[in-house]
């Protein structure tokens, strides 16, 4: 047995440092952990006392490596644009509109969208970006051209193959072929959700294959036709991947040896009841082309000295790592460094790294990029025959350091028992078995090369469970396979060597009694979970009632397995689902509940439609919710409502939206589990009433932001550019137009609402400007329009730039003022003949005929662009000595208008206002239409725009240009997304919901999740504990919890209220609700007077001026005061019970 730790020394990290959502674009962390960028928050595993001594990347990364033979295959290196570069939060759901009317919903019977649809692309063998926008941010187009000429086969559809392979197929490959010919049985449906009832007895495969054909019409489904695959292991070289879950280990070793000597690569995977396994084989010498799939690292250099020191500029974290490669550009005096070969380079600190040799390379003067190159890495997979002598293990949970080789052992004598018992694995909760199953165990352990220690009550355990096929377990492995054989075909990201072991013992319940009697078969579709939790358990969770925010990606998987382990399927059991969010066509890519008829459809009302058709049991149990969760809402979701739950899951995409239901769980003391996932990488955290913190009991670095002066001038990287193009957006077809528009509909504007906001003059000018000077009147006068705005910007800004601060000008210490991060600009001039000048008038000229409601529909010619500018005059510009540029930005802004300029005495002003005209003077109804920025639809020339003006003054700056594809993503601010940890991270979710469900409250069993499937990395935590308070009392010392407890009062006189907490010791000095402040000990009698005999309720409208809605029970106040010993305490808020 071998573990890939570490060599190098620990480094401390203090899990408050790790905290990140998906709210913030990315943070680095030490060594390998840089490449995370969470979508929410990293707390360092607590039960990692026993290892903190190794090096937490080597545990996290299992990089050793294991001899074997296999194939080499033929990748192409990914170019650095095949990877994400800036993380952004995803659109929140708040900026959808709710449809005016209502959809028709999902019929109950699957459809089957026919293969022709995606013939023609695949023939020309492109990508169709409106799908798979969201995973290609995961993978790039390199990987997913290698992925759709791969054919796949799965063998085994119970829930775990079912899994994968729906993974696969919305992912996107070749071809997927099944194969399991056995009948269906009743307890099938406990997780292979495409299953029905009436599929009973009907050969699994057969069933499986029109239903799993419509998540994808670029991936043919088809049956593997042979009665065993044993019998013709011929036929399995047609395929570059087999999976295998459900197969004999004697099967497994003819089949994993076969394609081991044969260039296949070979999963294989398993679940029993709360216990799994996962096992790759991709053979010898096989190629990972991006082990991480970050990224590449890149930064300015400041100096580089005799001994091949490099030094960032500014004390700049340089973010590479010992064995990183980078290549330099732009560098001054080492010439013979720049477009180099890559140099292979060792950490010096973290602003400084070695390159090793460069005598005869010259000395340095200034300047220099260097950037990180990702290298082909080879690793080599042994045979399963080898591997199950010496397993090569991944962690997949620290705290149970000793249990992979444990289940190593213990799950090959499970198949040793099925082969002594005509293929049955051991019954639930025998004894007899489990000690039969015990005995092999202990068999092989003493043949084993290195023996473990086993623990019996965890065999034993394994063999109680054998038979248990529970839908979160299949769904956390059928992400982690899925991923895999994606990993296999496309040679992105680093695949698991060679084993990992995984177990939820912490799931299993404590509240009821399980026995071979309460675990035995009932015959229902929840027998596989029956094995494993008993009868009374599943009694318990049929008679929840959940709260589900959010029907998307998250959302989907979550009904899912909610509608397979049967949450809410009793007489007393309710699911409530919210999500006010329309389906579109990206969403089909990972939203599997959704098919390309429901587009348009509500989220809520198809995804309940779909899970009712999964399981019927759960007809009538689904509350739908076209509505936003939120305090707009809350006549909706009012006291009643969050009083009747059990608990709240979120599948949310935003960070406010999650603090809002963060923020009523804690009010209602209600559980909490929460989920996030950004690309390869996923979380979840759990919030425990009176037991843990809540989702914002910790905050998350701002998003990243560029400093103005550097957008305005000195850009010197894409992300700049592209930040630039975006206001220049919102500067052209927003702005003005919504100016303009309060100005033709608010009376007094200008006098009321203008001069009030400092910035008169550039307003004005501008509403002048979009209804008289500019005005067009046709397309012609818009393609003009964008003329002169190329010009402008793109070379009288640069000319004045240069002007200001010329080539050689220097700063004040002397050092040349266009250096370190300062890129001297050039100016363009237009040319009709290339592609980007044209693409930038082309898309502001229809952009512009939007804001104006002119019918460009026909679309705009190259031809004719050229022919209206070829007869424009363009006028030569000349720099102005009165221009002042802000030089660096901690500097004041020359040109920042000073507020509360004086209106009436303004010449310039009032000369502005006589050019406006009237707005009854107008047509009526005349209005602009502001351009509203929808990044997924390519007809719109929104991202063309931006595109081409970020290419264009990346031009100007000699910047390397971003694709269309890489300027959306960073426009955008689009979420990464894939299948497959989505998946994982929602079977997590329903780990910790069993726990819920059982009422634990003991910190210790619940876990906080934390995954990157790219390395991959797998991690668990406690959660944080709520924080704790006291405060002296008259009876003794008082202990609070900060979070979770509050006072209690009923609607009594704030007379009354003062003399309550009076005898509890507390001496209230402010008490305030929302803004308004109602009670201050300094306060004097007069105005106390009127107050003290208000109740509560009263006080609150008299002094706010506002009554309290009706569906409105309590009233929240917050408070401050003295202890007895008249120190001042932290307490908690106080709630007022209203009687209505």
């Amino acid at each position: 047995m071998k573990f890939p730790f570490a060599t190098r020394p620990a480094k401390a990290l203090d899990r408050r440092t790790l905290l990140h959502r998906q709210k913030s674009p990315g943070i680095r962390f030490p060594y390998a952990l840089q490449v995370w960028h969470l979508p929410k928050r990293f707390a360092y595993p607590s039960a990692l006392a026993q290892i903190k001594a190794l090096t937490i990347t080597h545990l996290f990364c299992a990089t050793t490596l294991a001899s074997a033979q296999a194939r080499t295959p033929s990748f192409i290196i990914p170019s650095h644009a095949d990877s994400p570069a800036t993380l952004g939060k995803r659109k929140a759901s708040d900026e959808h509109k709710r449809p005016d009317q209502k959809k028709i919903m999902m019929d109950s019977r699957l459809y089957v969208e026919g293969p022709s649809t995606g013939t023609e692309k695949l023939r020309n063998g492109e990508i169709d970006e409106s799908l798979y926008s969201r995973q290609l941010y995961v993978l790039g187009h390199e990987a997913m051209k290698r992925m759709s000429a791969s054919h796949v086969l799965i063998a085994g559809l119970r829930g775990l193959g079912v899994e994968i392979a729906k993974n696969i197929a919305l992912a996107g490959v070749k071809s997927l072929t099944l194969f399991d010919p056995q009948p269906a049985e009743p307890s099938d449906l406990a997780s292979q959700f495409f299953l029905h009832p009436d599929d009973v007895g009907k050969p699994r495969a057969a069933v499986t294959v029109p239903r799993l054909a419509e998540l994808n019409a670029y991936t043919p489904v088809s049956e593997h036709r042979e009665k065993t695959l044993t019998d013709n292991l011929e036929a399995l070289k047609r395929y570059q991947v087999v999976v295998l879950t459900g197969t004999p280990l004697k099967d497994q070793l003819t089949i994993a040896e076969f394609c081991h000597q044969n260039a296949i690569f070979i999963v294989i995977a398993d679940t029993f009841g709360l216990f799994g396994a996962i096992f790759t084989d991709f053979g010898k010498d096989f190629t990972i082309a991006d082990a991480t799939g970050e990224n590449p690292v890149s930064g300015i250099v400041a100096d580089i000295d005799s001994d091949g020191l490099v030094s960032a500029l500014d004390e700049t974290r340089h973010g590479l790592e010992d064995g990183d490669f980078v290549t330099f550009s732009e560098v001054q005096g080492m010439e013979k460094l720049n477009h180099a070969e890559p140099r292979k380079i060792t950490v010096k600190g973290p602003y400084t790294f070695s390159i090793g040799e460069v005598s005869g390379l010259g000395q340095y003067k200034r300047g220099g990029l260097y950037t990180q190159v990702k290298m082909p890495k080879i690793v080599q997979f042994q045979s399963l025959r080898q591997q199950l002598k010496a397993p090569e293990l991944l962690m997949s949970d620290f705290a149970k350091f000793n249990r992979p080789q444990q289940l190593h052992v213990g799950i090959q004598a499970l198949h040793e028992f099925a082969s002594q018992h005509d293929g049955e694995l051991p019954r639930p909760h025998s004894e007899s078995d489990a000690l039969e199953v015990l005995k092999y165990a202990q068999a092989l352990a003493a043949e084993a090369e290195d023996k473990p220690e086993l623990d019996e009550s965890l065999l034993r355990e394994l063999s109680y469970q054998a038979r248990g096929d529970i839908a979160p377990m299949a769904a956390f492995f059928g992400g982690l396979a899925a991923q895999e054989v994606l990993k296999s075909v496309s040679g992105k990201f680093h695949p698991i060597v060679q084993w990992l072991y995984f177990d939820s013992l912490e799931s299993l319940p404590a509240s009821v009694n399980r026995s071979e009697e309460l675990c035995k078969p009932t015959g229902t579709r929840y027998d596989g979970q029956i094995a494993v939790f008993g009868k009374d358990f599943q009694q318990k969770i049929a008679n929840v009632n959940q709260f589900l925010v959010g029907a998307g990606a998250i959302g989907c998987e979550m009904l899912k397995n909610w509608a397979m382990i049967g949450l809410a399927a009793g007489p007393r059991g309710k699911i409530s689902v919210a999500d006010m969010d329309q389906i579109e066509k990206s969403n089909l890519n990972r939203q599997f509940l959704f098919r390309p008829k429901d587009v348009g459809k509500l989220k809520s009302e198809c995804a309940a439609e779909a899970v009712q058709a999964m399981n019927p049991d759960l007809k009538d149990r689904i509350a739908i919710h076209p509505d936003r969760v939120g305090p707009d809402t809350e006549h909706i979701f009012n006291e009643a409502f969050w009083e009747e739950l059990d608990g709240v899951t979120t599948a949310l995409d935003n960070v406010d939206a999650r603090q809002y239901v963060d923020r009523r769980c804690i009010f209602f003391r209600k559980p909490l589990v929460d989920s996030g996932t950004l690309g390869t990488k996923g979380n979840t955290q759990v919030v425990i009433p009176m037991v843990t913190e809540s989702y914002s009991s910790s905050q998350d670095p701002p998003e990243q932001s560029f400093p103005q002066c550097t957008l305005r001038s000195f850009p010197n990287k894409i992300d700049h550019t592209i930040a630039w193009a975006k206001e220049k957006f919102h500067q052209y077809f927003v702005g003005p137009p919504e100016m303009v528009n309060l100005y033709l509909t608010q009376p007094d504007y200008i006098e009321k609402t203008l001069k009030q906001q400092g910035n008169e003059i550039p307003t004005l000018e501008s509403i002048r400007d979009y209804l008289v000077t500019e005005r067009p009147q046709n397309i012609d006068d818009c393609i003009e329009w964008a003329r002169k705005q190329f010009e402008t910007e793109y070379n009288n800004a640069i000319q004045q730039l240069l002007y200001n601060f010329p080539k050689d000008s220097t700063t004040s210490s002397g050092a040349p003022f266009w250096s370190g991060p300062k890129r001297a600009p050039e100016p363009l001039t237009f040319d009709a003949n290339n592609a980007t000048h044209m693409d930038f008038i082309i898309a502001a000229a229809h952009l512009h005929a939007f804001n104006y409601s002119i019918d460009s529909s026909e679309g705009i010619s190259r031809e004719h662009c050229a022919h209206i500018m070829s007869n424009m005059m363009i006028p030569e510009f000349k720099p102005s000595s009165s221009v002042k540029i802000q030089a660096d930005d901690n500097e004041p802004d020359p040109n920042a208008q000073q507020t509360g300029s004086n209106f009436e005495d303004s010449g310039t002003l009032q000369k502005l206002v006589q050019q406006l005209p009237p707005p009854k003077a107008l047509p009526s109804g005349f209005k602009l239409e502001p351009v509203e920025f929808e990044k997924d639809d390519d007809s719109n020339h929104h991202i063309d725009f931006i595109t081409a003006a970020s290419n264009l003054r990346a031009l100007n700056y000699a910047i390397a240009e971003a694709d269309r594809h890489k300027t959306k993503f960073v426009a955008g601010k689009i979420i990464p997304a894939i299948a497959t940890t989505t998946a994982l991270v929602a079977g997590l979710v329903v780990l910790e919901l069993y726990k819920i469900i059982d009422g634990k409250d003991d910190i210790e069993q619940y876990k906080n999740g934390f995954v990157n499937l790219a390395l991959p990395f797998f991690g668990f935590s406690e959660p944080i504990a709520s924080p704790k308070g006291k405060y002296q009392g008259t009876n003794g010392e008082v202990t609070i919890d900060k979070l979770w407890d509050r006072f209690e009062v009923d609607d009594i006189t704030l007379r009354d209220f003062l003399g309550h907490f009076e005898r509890k010791g507390l001496s209230i000095q402010m008490l305030s609700s929302g803004v308004s402040l109602l009670y201050a000990s300094f306060y004097p009698p007069n105005k106390l007077k009127d107050r003290m005999g208000l109740k509560m309720s009263e006080l609150v409208k008299t002094v706010s001026k506002k009554p309290i809605p009706d569906h409105q029970k309590n009233v929240i106040f917050e408070m401050t005061a003295e202890d007895t010993t008249r120190e001042d305490v932290e307490v908690p808020y106080v709630v007022v019970k209203l009687r209505k």
